[in-house]
């Protein structure tokens, strides 16, 4: 395999395909902890909301932590690749909107895996929305504001 950045070996065999289940994660750029803000957290929130709304994903499960997120979606129109350049572009634009910075808020690239079994989702939904339980974030789950899931 030629020698390329970690972005760019991400995208190497990527095949998005419409109602398949995704695991996708992504880091703020520089694990800048930008989403210890609330306000700016929600800024991703509603673009997972915009997603869904507009018909590209359904949202499944995700949490944003201060430095990254993880969401699982049902892909259903688009490629991964656009749902999360739109994703991340009109989050920064809201975040740099509501501080009044202009920054890049993301690293380049994302992680994603295809879920195969019907009966992973619960257990990978479980995983996602503990994880300020295991970052020692909260004590409980509930105290946590930015998560969600369908089954909860």
């Amino acid at each position: 395999m030629p020698d390329l950045p970690a972005s760019n070996r991400l995208r190497i065999g990527r095949y998005a395909e419409s109602n398949r289940i995704y695991l996708i994660t992504t880091n703020t750029r520089d694990r800048e902890p930008i989403f210890k803000d609330f306000n700016s957290g929600r800024a991703v929130v509603n673009q997972f909301r915009c997603a869904q709304d507009q018909g590209f994903a359904n949202s499944l499960a995700w949490v944003v932590m201060p430095d990254h997120f993880h969401w699982l979606v049902e892909l259903q129109q688009g490629s991964l690749c656009d749902l999360m350049q739109r994703t991340k572009s009109m989050s920064t634009k809201a975040v740099n909107q509501f501080t009044g910075r202009k920054v890049t808020l993301w690293q380049k690239g994302f992680h994603d895996r295809a879920l195969r079994r019907e009966e992973e989702l619960v257990k990978v939904a479980r995983y996602i929305v503990a994880n300020p339980l295991r970052a020692g974030l909260v004590e409980k789950l509930g105290d946590y504001p930015l998560w969600d899931a369908i089954w909860v």
